[in-house]
């Protein structure tokens, strides 16, 4: 009769003799960027060579199915039920990666080759998404042998192929196949740990809302030196226009976009001590930069912050001596669900019009993804967290939402599950640039933690 221990030790056995690097250097090998047209059959080729075959070893049912919406990648769903009163637990995950961007990454590393080097697994979609949703199946390999088969749950598995498009058809997809798709919880894993070296959970994700600020004063550009000085500068505008959302030292002016009541006493309180980091290749974190008396995990974890994503005045890869005739950025709002994004264009339109910027117009206005949250407190999210740190035997950090967004508001709102997001990254992973990378270390954490897991699920009460 196996025991925990012994299925905790078939999972690192799995990481130890080669195995995670050795099947994670396999799928990273298939270049299923979502990004690159020229690239969509290996979004099929992933899901139906790599994934499929690998999941009904484990006696899943597997299904491949065309995306809703015309021109997204396909959707892999897949379910082992042992027992409809067991409890299930949805496992989601994203195949398709962004561009590999090969000519940027550092000499000697390549994006669809998994290099080791300096402790480091170099790779394209080593962290975002393949290596983790990896960790999570090899973990329930473990368990599955050590159980002679047998698990004590039920599974069911969404890997998408879009996610990296905002994973449109998504949501579509879950709507009309929720009751196939129904769960007691979903845990998956996505994103960073707040630090390197501490096992993390989230509750749910920040949204993205996006917008364009666009001055446009006349059709074409005019002489510098005949003009300059007489006729307005688009750029100049928009300028000042950004200077009155944000302050010099990131704070955001227009108040009306923050959450509604502050941070919450319940994010608050979960995020006291909470540190953030992203090791020694991440960026800095500025102490002085946002919004002042919240500490640095409350700016990203309990607040919303305005990023200017791109602008454009002119040519600037081409410079011509001409007054611009029009200047444009893309923002972003990253919010959390404490605030009301149905209100942030209209908000922005007061607020440019209070400082005399009518002639500044908003488009595009939208929200791209939007924030999900599990209390804290509920009861999987309490499970999860014991069973981690009983295998890990070290302290995990929840948190309330991750920094970053994920699709869970969809299966929230056709699901009602919970969300227990496990991640198995870090900030410094460079995901979505050159040289992206998994740590080793939290590799095996994570291994180990989703193994106690699917052990302790196989033992909970129905």
């Amino acid at each position: 009769m196996a025991t925990r221990d012994q299925a905790l030790a078939l999972a690192a056995a799995k990481f130890d003799d080669g195995g995670l690097k050795a099947r994670l250097a396999d799928f990273v090998a298939i270049p299923s960027t979502a990004q690159d047209e020229t690239m969509e059959k290996h979004l099929h080729r992933y899901l139906d060579q790599a994934i499929r075959p690998w999941v009904e070893g484990m006696g899943f049912k597997v299904r491949i199915h065309p995306n809703p919406l015309p021109d997204f990648g396909p959707i892999l769903t897949a379910e082992r039920i042992e027992d409809p009163a067991r409890p299930t637990i949805l496992l989601y995950g994203h195949g398709d990666t962004v561009r590999g961007l090969d000519e940027q990454w550092s000499p000697g590393l390549k994006p669809w080759e998994l290099i080791e080097r300096e402790g480091k697994w170099y790779g394209r979609g080593t962290a975002d998404n393949k290596g983790q949703h990896v960790i999570n199946l090899m973990a329930l390999e473990a368990v599955l042998k050590a159980r002679e088969g047998k698990l004590g749950a039920n599974v069911k598995l969404v890997l998408e192929m879009a996610e990296e498009r905002g994973s449109r058809g998504l949501r579509e997809f879950v709507a009309l196949n929720a009751e196939a798709l129904s769960a007691d919880a979903l845990i998956a894993s996505d994103g960073p740990r707040v630090m390197p070296e501490i096992p993390t959970i989230a509750t749910g994700t920040r949204g993205t809302f996006h917008f364009d600020l666009v001055v446009k004063l006349r059709d074409g550009g005019v002489h510098s030196g005949h003009w300059g000085g007489l006729t307005t500068d688009p750029a100049v505008i928009l300028a000042h226009a950004i200077g009155t959302m944000m302050d010099r030292n990131g704070k955001i002016l227009v108040r009306d976009w923050l959450p509604r009541n502050g941070v919450p006493a319940d994010v608050r309180g979960v995020l006291a001590g909470c540190e953030v980091g992203g090791g020694a290749e991440a960026a800095t974190i500025d102490e002085g930069w946002g919004e002042p008396g919240l500490t640095a995990a409350e700016k990203i974890y309990g607040w919303n912050s305005l990023i200017i994503l791109a602008m454009i005045s002119g040519r600037p890869e081409n410079p011509v001596n001409a007054v611009a005739p029009d200047a444009r950025a893309h923002c972003q709002i990253r919010y959390t669900v404490d605030s009301d994004p149905a209100g942030f264009e209209a908000a922005l339109r007061r607020h440019l019009d209070v400082h005399g910027l009518e002639v500044v117009k908003i488009e595009n206005a939208g929200i791209r993804m939007p924030a999900s949250r599990t209390s804290p407190s509920h009861p999987w999210v309490v499970w999860a967290r014991e069973s981690m740190e009983r295998s890990l035997g070290k302290p995990v950090q929840v948190i309330p939402n991750s920094s970053g967004g994920l699709p869970g508001d969809v299966f929230v709102d056709h699901l009602n599950v919970p969300l227990v997001w496990v991640p198995h990254s870090y900030n410094g992973c460079k995901q979505h640039g050159p040289d992206e990378h998994l740590l080793p270390g939290p590799a095996r954490e994570g291994l180990l933690a989703f193994a106690g897991m699917w052990w302790d699920v196989g033992e909970k009460a129905a």
